[in-house]
Parts: C-alpha cells; sequence; structure tokens
C-alpha cells in the first residue's frame, strides 16, 4: 500500500490500490490486524473513488444542461 493521502490520489491511483488491497484481503494469510488495516484502507480508497465519480457525475450533468440551454436559444 502506498499510503498517499487521500487529496493526493488520483482516481486511477486510488482504484488501483484498492484492487491490491482486495486481492490481499482475498489471499488471506494476514492477522486480524492487518487484515482491519487492509480494511480500512479500502474503505478510505472507495471513498475517494467515489467522490471522483460524483464530480464527473456533476460535471457531466452542467455539461448536459449547457448544452440543453444552448439548444434552446438558437
Amino acid at each position: 500500500m502506498s499510503g498517499k493521502t487521500e487529496e493526493a490520489l488520483s482516481y486511477e491511483q486510488a482504484r488501483d490500490e484498492l484492487i491490491e488491497v482486495v486481492r490481499r484481503l482475498e489471499a488471506g494469510g494476514t492477522s486480524l490486524e492487518e487484515s482491519l488495516a487492509l480494511w480500512e484502507r479500502g474503505e478510505e480508497l472507495a471513498k475517494v473513488c467515489r467522490r471522483w465519480l460524483e464530480g464527473a457525475r456533476a460535471r457531466l450533468d452542467a455539461a448536459l444542461a449547457g448544452d440543453e440551454d444552448g439548444e434552446e436559444g438558437e
């Protein structure tokens, strides 16, 4: 795990690290403490991904709304 702060992660970085966290949890062989730490990191990474996707959705919605306004003015 890279341990970068949430603000410094791109969507792709967060997604890739989340995939690695899931892979390690599924593989097993970690202590309870390590598993809990992985789970908590996974939760943080999922939140980062969700914020990126929500931001992208908001920008897309705004762009589509702008297109509709432009078509009405023609």
